[in-house]
């Protein structure tokens, strides 16, 4: 059994030397070839001295002239007002007596006169990007106690184009709302137009 395995280490073995052998004698073989010598470099130990000029001597600065400050402008005279010469008048008669008149918290009431809803903030529309002309719409809705537009519907619009643009916009509106009796109460059937207007490129207005 251990001349089996001395056998089996030793073959590879001896391949393995006899050709690492015969590559150094392949390598021996082959033809030298002297490489280029390299450029001789040069220095000098004691180097010829350069002779530098001397600085050029500068330039003294010219003295400074004196800036004779200008005289002050001239004053001119300004008018003074002269102390009036009248004597004071004297009011006749005393101040009336003025008596302020009493409130009564529980019987006083201000009351507001009666108005219809009033606009105060309208947000114009934005064009629609495929509009092709110029347009309108009517659109009808109610104002709350709060001022705030609610039920918007258009009723007619020359392009279906303009119906979303023109709801958006009104419920965006503003309004003082109704008063009725003192009071702020909502008011039902507002009806409004909303316009557009479409420009060609030569910023003529295009017509409906």
């Amino acid at each position: 059994m251990l001349m089996k395995r001395w056998i089996l280490s030793t073959v590879p073995a001896a391949a393995i030397t006899v050709g690492i052998g015969l590559f150094m004698v392949g390598m021996i073989r082959t033809e030298f070839t002297p490489q280029d010598k390299a450029e001789s470099l040069t220095l000098d130990i004691n180097p010829v001295p350069i002779d530098i000029p001397p600085p050029r001597e500068r330039e003294k600065p010219q003295d400074i002239k004196r800036v004779e400050t200008p005289p002050p402008p001239p004053r001119i005279e300004q008018a003074q007002a002269k102390q009036p010469q009248e004597d004071l008048t004297e009011m006749s008669g005393a101040v009336p007596d003025f008596v302020m008149p009493k409130i009564d918290q529980e019987t006083f009431v201000i009351t507001v006169s009666d108005r219809k809803a009033q606009p105060l903030v309208r947000i114009a529309p934005i064009m629609p990007p495929n509009a092709e002309r110029s347009g309108h719409c009517n659109v009808r809705f109610n104002v709350s106690a709060e001022g705030a537009p609610y039920d918007v519907m258009a009723t007619y619009c020359t392009q279906s184009v303009f119906e979303r643009a023109t709801k958006k916009s009104v419920t965006k509106w503003k309004y003082r709302p109704k008063i009725l009796n003192g009071r702020a109460v909502a008011m039902i059937g507002v009806e409004n137009k909303v316009s557009y207007r479409l420009s060609d490129e030569r910023g003529n207005l295009i017509p409906e």
